[in-house]
């Protein structure tokens, strides 16, 4: 029933277009979508993997062609190598000399071995003029032969074949490696040749002529290329070196002898314990021979090597004649850039669903421009609620907005409100942290200093009575001494004048120490004596003053004065400090060590740019211990259970009195030990002292 079927028809199509209606838009849109690309794309996935396939197939020609260009280059390189090797011999004065010598008939041999090692050739004849073989590098009796292949008189160097008479003559060592046993081989010609037992060599030919041109002889040398891996590994390294290849591909290079692999890295198979043996005597198949011997042509495309497929070159090898006498080859497997395809087909069917997502993506995003402000600003909130303050609805802006999208916005504005009153209130609080945190600091500091200024009134109590108490002796010292002088009279005293000034100058010294314990009490009322002293004199002296202690220890003492400045202090004062520090260094290395003093130039002052100069004194010790560094140079602060702390805070104060420093570390070249430093001001360039000023200043 024709009608009955009509409107089955009509009634299905009707229900169709109803159920479609009632799709929600998105659906709607992503049906009209993918609709088309279910199509499109697999055409497309095709087009892409031919177009794919065959790129990769020319991109790996283009890569194996420039390869063999690199080859060849080497090789030819080698080649001229060779042959200024040989013409270097020729012309060798040496040479001349020895073809020049009446008499006694020189050695040969040993001039020719010599000749041989220096060049770096694996051989090295000599030939008369008729071209007889003379003499080779190798002792024992020299074989019969000519010059071969190269006619007498010719100056050639190139590729040759030797016959395996000619062979003989490069000696038992190099014999031993030309003879090639052939292994059959997957597709080569057929053969019934069961060895090959010719040699090819890159051969130089050069003739030795006098001053007036006449012909003394010829010189002729070369490498064997048979059994050479040494050089066929060089190449493949220079050509394919580690990690050129990706993929996990290996490169190869081999030298052939007519269609005979006789140098290859080409690997034949693998034993139990992984090592594997070249495939020396293997051939190269026969569509290869036919096109690159046969023709002469260039190979370049993929081949079967030996046991496995490679994207190789050929290219023959011509000899003096130019007739082909044999090939060079470079190539690399291509099973991993077979892989590569099939991946590339996988990659084809992600490319299909990656459309069609995207698709789907760019669907929903147009169906958004709808719904998606409500969904944004529902999100948004709840966002907000969790702790997220830069949470925003943040829709594009332009023309074209909704009334939803305009909500959105201003809802946006609301949150920035909010969000900017918060932070203000959160950099106030910071501002009041720091501030609170600052003025902490200061109470800290403002302590610390009233805790100092204590404990300097303590000492300068102390210190007064003592320069009070240690002036009397001082001064019946130096009375006595006076009337010593004057009992022993002039001539006696003439005699001990040395010794008598030594007790002259270490009063004096023991005064200036109770001046400056009386500048420690009184600091405003006392001021040293500036003058330019020499800090290499000052450390000698200071040395002299140690000397007794350095005598029981096992101290090794190093200078390094280069120091060109005077410094501007008082002489005694830097003695005292010098000592101070000397004492301390060697009372750390009891058990002996090394003390480096070391004097060089330097630029202080606030700007940075005063001239100065820096007394360091390196020693092996223990070095000091981290806690005690901050607090080193206050009073009472020592490291030995012996001393009293005063030291090094006296040092400084003297130092820092006069515009200079002393600096505590502990080395940091690798050796144990500790460094000080004396920073000291130097004469300024008019001549007057910049420790002056600071000392006047004080």
């Amino acid at each position: 029933m024709p009608g009955t079927d009509a409107g089955t028809a009509r009634s299905g199509g009707w229900r169709g277009g109803r159920a479609f209606a009632q799709l929600s838009i998105r659906r709607k849109l992503l049906a009209m979508v993918l609709l088309p690309l279910l199509v499109v794309l697999p055409l497309l996935g095709l087009l892409l993997l031919w177009w794919g396939s065959d790129a990769l197939d020319r991109l790996l020609v283009t890569k194996v062609r420039s390869d063999l260009a690199v080859a060849n280059g080497y090789f030819e390189r080698v080649l001229g190598e060779v042959g200024a090797s040989t013409a270097a011999v020729s012309e060798s004065q040496r040479l001349h000399e020895a073809l020049a010598a009446s008499g006694s008939p020189p050695d040969w041999t040993t001039l020719l071995e010599t000749f041989r090692d220096r060049e770096g050739l694996d051989f090295l004849h000599l030939h008369a003029p008729d071209g007889r073989l003379l003499a080779t590098h190798r002792f024992g009796k020299v074989p019969q032969g000519s010059l071969a292949p190269h006619a007498p008189g010719t100056d050639r160097t190139s590729v040759e074949v030797l016959t395996p008479a000619q062979a003989q003559t490069l000696g038992a060592e190099l014999a031993n490696r030309v003879a090639v046993p052939l292994l059959s081989t997957r597709n080569a010609a057929p053969t019934q040749r069961q060895e090959e037992d010719r040699a090819m060599v890159l051969l130089s030919t050069h003739p030795v002529r006098s001053s007036s041109g006449l012909l003394l002889g010829h010189v002729q040398g070369g490498l064997l290329l048979n059994r050479n891996l040494g050089f066929i590994d060089h190449i493949n390294g220079i050509v394919y070196p580690e990690g050129s290849l990706p993929f996990g591909s290996r490169g190869t290079a081999t030298l052939f002898l007519d269609d005979v692999r006789i140098s290859t890295n080409v690997r034949l198979f693998a034993d139990d314990q992984g090592r594997t043996d070249r495939a020396i005597g293997t051939r190269v198949s026969q569509a290869v021979r036919d096109a690159v011997l046969g023709r002469g042509s260039t190979w370049l495309d993929r081949a079967f090597v030996v046991n496995e497929w490679y994207v190789s070159a050929y290219q023959p090898l011509a000899d003096g004649q130019g007739q082909p006498v044999g090939m060079l080859y470079v190539g690399f497997t291509e099973r991993p850039y077979t892989l590569l395809k099939y991946a590339l087909l996988a990659s084809v069917g992600v490319v299909f669903f990656a459309v069609m997502i995207a698709a789907a993506v760019v669907s929903l995003r147009w169906a958004r421009s709808i719904f998606r402000p409500l969904e944004q600003m529902e999100a948004t909130m709840q966002r907000v609620q969790h702790g997220d303050s830069d949470a925003r609805v943040a829709l594009p802006s332009g023309d074209g907005v909704d009334e939803i999208g305009r909500l959105a916005r201003h809802f946006d504005e609301l949150l920035d409100q909010v969000d900017a009153n918060t932070r203000a209130l959160q950099r106030w609080n910071a501002e009041l942290d720091a501030k609170v945190a600052e003025r902490t600091a200061q109470l800290a500091e403002a302590q610390s200093q009233l805790v100092r200024n204590e404990k300097l009134a303590a000492v300068g109590q102390l210190t007064a009575s003592i320069a009070h108490e240690v002036n009397n002796p001082i001064a019946v010292i130096q009375g006595n001494l006076d009337l010593v002088r004057e009992l022993l009279g002039p001539e006696a005293a003439q005699r001990i004048k040395p010794e008598l000034r030594l007790v002259d100058e270490q009063i004096e010294r023991m005064r200036l120490i109770v001046t400056q314990l009386l500048q420690f009490a009184r600091p405003s009322e006392y001021a040293g004596y500036v003058e330019a002293v020499d800090s290499a004199r000052a450390l000698d002296d200071c040395m002299v003053l140690v000397s007794h202690l350095l005598m029981r220890t096992q101290i090794r003492v190093q200078r390094s004065l280069q120091a060109t400045r005077p410094a501007a202090i008082n002489r005694q004062e830097l003695q005292q400090v010098l000592v101070n520090l000397l004492v301390n260094a060697i009372h750390a290395m009891p058990e002996g060590g090394e003390l480096l003093l070391s004097t060089r130039d330097w630029l202080g002052g606030s700007d940075g740019r005063t001239p100065g100069l820096e007394i360091e004194l390196r020693d092996t010790g223990k070095g000091l211990p981290p806690e005690l560094l901050p607090t080193l140079f206050q009073p009472f602060v020592s490291g030995r259970k012996e001393g009293t702390g005063l030291g090094l805070w006296i040092s400084r104060s003297l130092v820092e009195r006069y515009g200079g420093d002393i600096v505590a570390a502990n080395r940091s070249d690798g050796v144990r030990g500790a460094v000080f430093t004396v920073r000291l001001l130097a004469e300024a360039l008019d001549g007057s002292s910049a420790a002056e000023t600071a000392s006047g200043l004080g």
